[in-house]
């Protein structure tokens, strides 16, 4: 039996995706659901699924980025990249040859994807080994190719695997310009058009969107714990329920209390 993992931080497409493939390719086993790169990497590891859907654009870590962690894998799942990117992007996706799907896929598109897949299992278990490649250059065995994921950043925007991290933040305080450490900062938080940035001492603003913002950032640092808001990790003192049941982080630094949306919380299981 074929084996799966979905890997999407929007948990309402990770699921009307897991549907959709019960009902194309009944055969087709879920084995993990995934709502960050992470979480996704480390269920890869744990379940060695024969296929990976992967959001490009998750918290953690990209979909290119949890691709790229598995370029030395001995047995690396076949890829098929999620994305909610425009048409122009995905043309220019496409024309790199690796199998996506544009958010939220349709049933003709996905058929097809799965098509090819079908084919491309089917190949392996005739020969008795993995396909080195499978036509895509991120085929179980081979492992992805470390150059054509660089260049599909490139194309898409996003910091290429192993790129270096935003460590300041040029920001308006005031009248002021200011320019902020990322280690000083608490918390960044959506509103309207700008980002605020908070330390310890105070409120700044700047215009980068928080999806861009995140991309720059380390996971290992800096967590995103709803859609307008990310937290650094070494400011977190503990988490809290209200009487409405939410999970609210506790800061170190500041008396401010963020709300936990649902798809994050698994952050927060140990504690």
């Amino acid at each position: 039996m074929p084996t799966a993992l979905i890997a999407d931080d929007e948990i309402a497409l990770a699921e009307f995706l897991k549907t959709e493939l019960a009902e194309l390719w009944p055969e087709l086993k879920i084995v993990a659901l995934a709502y960050n790169g992470v979480d996704a990497l480390r269920l890869i590891d744990e379940t060695a699924p024969d296929i990976a859907f992967l959001d490009i654009r998750m918290p953690g870590l990209n979909g290119l980025e949890v691709a790229s962690r598995l370029v030395d894998a001995d047995a690396a799942p076949h890829m098929v990249f999620v994305t909610a990117y425009d048409q122009y992007a995905v043309d220019a996706f496409e024309r790199e040859a690796v199998d996506y799907l544009l958010k939220p896929p349709s049933r003709e598109r996905l058929g097809k994807t799965l098509d090819k897949l079908k084919r491309q299992l089917g190949d392996e278990r005739h020969t008795g080994s993995p396909m080195a490649g499978s036509g895509s250059g991120l085929g179980p065995g081979a492992g992805p190719d470390p150059e054509l994921l660089a260049k599909l950043a490139g194309l898409l925007g996003q910091p290429a695997p192993g790129s270096p991290r935003l460590e300041w933040i040029r920001a308006a305080h005031g009248n002021e310009t200011r320019l902020i450490a990322v280690d000083e900062v608490v918390y960044f938080e959506a509103r309207d058009k700008y980002v605020s940035v908070f330390t310890a001492d105070g409120e700044s603003l700047i215009r980068t969107p928080l999806r861009e913002l995140l991309d720059g950032l380390d996971p290992a640092r800096f967590w995103q714990v709803h859609r307008g808001t990310i937290v650094a990790v070494r400011h977190i003192a503990g988490t809290v329920r209200d009487f409405r049941g939410r999970t609210l982080v506790k800061l170190k630094t500041r008396p401010d209390q963020l709300v936990v949306s649902r798809a994050y919380l698994h952050l927060f299981k140990q504690m």
